[in-house]
């Protein structure tokens, strides 16, 4: 008979290998895990760019993303006798910042009480508020099993670091499910996506507003191209050095005055374009011959994913044109189940986007702080989901009540 232990002893040992870059694994092992059956098996899309070793690899090598910036890389490997289980994208913070799931005040009251809230376990993708799946599983492995093989190695590696936490952002639903059960705290929040259902052009998807709200986005997209405004789409080999300072130059300028300074620089938008460029859209206006304004966009298999923007000149609309009406035209035109067009802003509402929960997964070591976060999470996911379920209501679809006028508010 077996007896109590032997069942213990003889289950294969785990091996959890930090990678403080991602140069030390193969770009075919990382997406492979990336792309495998077992990591999308909850979701739509088969290729989210954001979580290819080419995007993770330009954010380290341009340096964007490094023990100066406070993104120290701390990536999770997991073997199991030799074979790869998964992975994991993480890195040591020594700060909050360009998160966009923000935790604060649970840092100053933490330091307020006498504790070290810094470092901290991040799990995400930097810079990048775009839900894709945080547990990259190995093809051929069971995911329940990978799934609590690659949480035990973040916790290993928070007790290694002596980290106060793990935080895991922007996680799919099925992978919040299986933290939660693993004893992570379950938070939500919202952005603003637009669905497209199955429409022919734009004009189709016009069809289906409120004729107000329908007469209202025709009329801004009229007036966000007067003054001789022209869109230019440029992605693959139209992403030229000379496009790629015109934007950067946009890009500046808005990070500039939202928030003192840009977390992206001038190298990685060179290194994208080198590694992925068929992924990458910019939508660029021009008038008199040069560029005014720009938005940044990458492509999935089944989304549209719309990050940042920038101008020169202020139109009216310009930025709803450039950042939301044109990637409608883009998503329809590829056949694209959706456009997700970033953090915040209900002002997307009137545009035909609406509002879907988010999810993120917290593992708090101390005990004080994780009750006290504990409480507040439950009454903030339950107003969280009020709010959305309130705004749906809101919609410029002909079923819902219309939003008032329009706004020029950016994002």
């Amino acid at each position: 008979m077996e007896k109590p232990g032997d069942a213990a002893r003889a289950a294969p040992e785990l091996q959890v290998r930090p990678l403080t870059g991602l140069a030390q694994i193969p770009a075919a092992d990382w997406d492979a895990c990336a792309t495998s059956p077992e990591t999308l098996a909850a979701g739509d899309e088969t290729h989210n760019p954001f979580l290819s070793h080419a995007f993770l690899s330009a954010l380290e090598d341009s340096g964007c993303v490094s023990r100066r910036s406070g993104w120290m890389p701390l990536h999770v490997r997991v073997e199991c006798e030799g074979k790869l289980v998964g992975v994991a994208p993480c890195y040591l913070k020594s700060h909050s910042q360009g998160e966009y799931v923000f935790d604060h005040g649970w840092a100053d009251a933490y330091e307020r009480a006498g504790g070290s809230y810094y470092p901290k376990l991040q799990v995400s993708v930097p810079f990048t508020p775009v839900t894709g799946p945080r547990f990259l599983i190995a093809p051929g492995q069971d995911v329940e099993l990978a799934t609590s093989a690659l949480v035990a190695g973040l916790r290993a590696l928070r007790q290694e670091t002596e980290a106060s936490s793990i935080h895991v952002t922007f996680m799919q639903e099925r992978e919040w499910a299986a933290a939660g059960a693993l004893g992570f705290l379950q938070r939500v929040d919202q952005q603003f996506h637009w669905d497209n259902a199955g429409y022919a052009g734009f004009e189709d998807f016009l069809g289906a507003l409120a004729s107000r709200k329908r007469k209202a986005i025709r009329r801004e997209r009229r007036d966000a191209l007067t003054n001789g405004i022209t869109i230019e789409h440029l992605t693959g080999a139209d992403l030229t050095e000379e496009v790629w300072d015109a934007f950067y130059g946009f890009y500046v300028d808005t990070g500039a005055r939202k928030w003192g300074r840009p977390y992206l620089n001038r190298r990685f938008f060179a290194l994208i374009g080198e590694r992925m460029p068929e992924r990458v859209l910019l939508v660029m206006a021009k008038r008199e011959g040069r560029y005014i304004a720009g938005a940044i966009n990458f492509i999935g298999d089944a989304a549209l994913y719309g990050r940042n923007w920038g101008c020169s000149e202020d139109h009216p609309f310009l930025h709803f044109e450039v950042c939301y009406y044109q990637a409608i035209d883009f998503a329809i035109a590829r056949g694209l189940r959706r456009v997700e067009a970033g953090a915040q802003g209900e002002h997307k509402l009137a545009r035909g986007y609406r509002p879907v929960i988010m999810h993120s997964a917290h593992d708090i070591a101390d005990p004080g702080l994780r009750r006290a976060v504990a409480d507040y999470l439950a009454r903030e996911r339950a107003h969280i989901v009020e709010v959305a379920g309130a705004l749906d209501t809101l919609t410029p679809f002909r079923r819902g009540e219309a939003l008032g006028s329009s706004s020029e508010e950016s994002e």
